[in-house]
C-alpha cells in the first residue's frame, strides 16, 4: 500500500536542469518515504550526485516543482537544509584535528546548543570513543567514513544524502556502515544514497536507474529486474572469453558478460536467444541453464543501452 503525501520525504515532479548545452537532468520525477532507503545508480556522469542535490534543496531547478521534508525545494531550502546531512563523496573534514574535535567543530558551524553533549552522543552512536583522541589523518578508510556519517548525523536530520559513501572503503568497513544505515532507517531517518556496489544497491528498499539525465526504471530490486524482461543463460566451461564475442555478433543476443567462470548471455527476446543459445554450444563440452536475471545482469544492460549526452557532469 503506498503511503499517504505526508508520509512522503521527498516528492519531486518533472525537475529539469541544464549547464550550459548539456542537459543533465532530463524531467525526473520520484517520490521517497519516510524511513526508506533509497539508491541511485547509473554511469559517471548520469546526473546522479545533480538530481539529488535538486530533491532536496541543494541546486535549483530550471523547471519542475516538489518538496523534501514538507517544505518547498525552490522557496524554502534553507529549511531543508537544516534538517539534512550530506556526506560526500570525497573525504572533506580536518586531518590535523582529532575526531572529537572535528565534531566540535561541525557542532559550532551548526549553532548547535549543549555541543559537548552532542558530541558525546555521535561519537558513542558510531562507536568512535575509544579514537576519540586520534588525528583524523592517522585513520583508515572506513574509520573516516564513520567520522563522516557521525559528522552528519550531529544535529540529528531527518534525511540524510550519500554520495558513493563507501568508495574505497573495505568489505567489512562497508558490511558494517549499511547495518548502520539500517538501524537509521528503523528510526525514521530516510537514506538517498549513490553506489555503483550492486550488494549494496540490492540492500536498498528502492532503487533507481538513471543514465545520462534521464529515469529509465525505479522500484525495488525485483521490480527493476521485472521492468527490462530480459533472460539470462549461464554457459560454464572453457574459452569463454571467445564464445562472449560470438555470442555478442549472434541475433537475439542483447548482452554477454562474463562472471567468473560463467559466461551470461541475455536478450530481450526469449526465443531468439535461447536459438543462439543452443546454436553455439551444441556438439561442445560446455553446459548451459537458464537462471534468474540479476541486478548485475540489468545494470549492465541498461548503462550499455544509454545514450550519452557529451559527458554532462554528475
Amino acid at each position: 500500500m503506498n503511503p499517504s503525501a505526508s508520509e512522503y520525504v521527498i516528492d519531486v515532479q518533472n525537475l529539469n536542469k541544464r549547464f550550459g548545452d548539456k542537459h543533465v537532468v532530463n524531467d525526473v520525477s520520484l517520490q521517497v518515504a519516510r524511513g526508506e532507503i533509497f539508491g541511485f545508480l547509473g554511469p559517471n556522469g548520469s546526473g546522479k550526485t545533480t538530481s539529488i542535490r535538486l530533491m532536496c534543496g541543494l541546486l535549483t531547478p530550471d523547471s519542475g516543482t516538489g518538496t523534501c521534508l514538507g517544505y518547498d525545494i525552490r522557496r524554502e531550502s534553507g529549511q531543508i537544509k537544516r534538517n539534512v546531512g550530506y556526506m560526500t563523496q570525497r573525504f572533506s573534514y580536518w586531518e590535523d584535528l582529532t575526531i572529537r574535535e572535528n565534531l566540535d567543530f561541525v557542532a559550532r558551524i551548526y549553532q548547535m546548543r549543549n555541543r559537548r553533549e552532542a558530541v558525546d552522543r555521535s561519537l558513542e552512536s558510531l562507536g568512535l570513543q575509544s579514537r576519540a583522541s586520534q588525528l583524523t589523518g592517522s585513520l583508515s578508510g572506513g574509520w573516516k567514513q564513520r567520522l563522516a556519517l557521525a559528522a552528519c548525523m550531529l544535529h540529528e536530520p531527518q534525511l540524510l544524502l550519500l554520495d558513493e559513501p563507501t568508495a574505497g572503503v573495505d568489505p567489512t568497513a562497508r558490511r558494517d556502515f549499511w547495518e548502520e544505515l539500517h538501524r537509521l532507517a528503523a528510526r525514521g531517518i530516510s537514506v538517498l544514497v549513490s553506489t555503483h556496489y550492486m550488494d549494496e544497491a540490492e540492500r536498498c528498499h528502492k532503487l533507481a536507474y538513471i543514465a545520462y539525465g534521464k529515469l529509465l526504471a525505479k522500484g525495488t530490486a525485483s521490480e527493476v529486474i521485472e521492468s527490462q524482461d530480459l533472460q539470462t543463460w549461464a554457459i560454464h566451461g572453457e574459452h569463454l572469453s571467445k564464445l562472449s564475442e560470438q555470442l555478442r555478433a549472434t541475433p537475439g543476443v542483447d548482452q554477454t558478460v562474463v562472471f567468473g567462470s560463467a559466461l551470461h548471455a541475455s536478450g530481450s527476446d526469449h526465443a531468439a536467444l535461447e536459438r543462439a543459445i543452443r546454436a553455439a554450444t551444441e556438439g561442445t563440452s560446455l553446459s548451459v541453464e537458464r537462471i534468474d536475471t540479476g541486478l548485475e545482469d540489468v545494470f549492465i544492460y541498461l548503462m550499455s543501452h544509454s545514450k550519452d549526452n557529451f559527458g554532462a557532469p554528475s
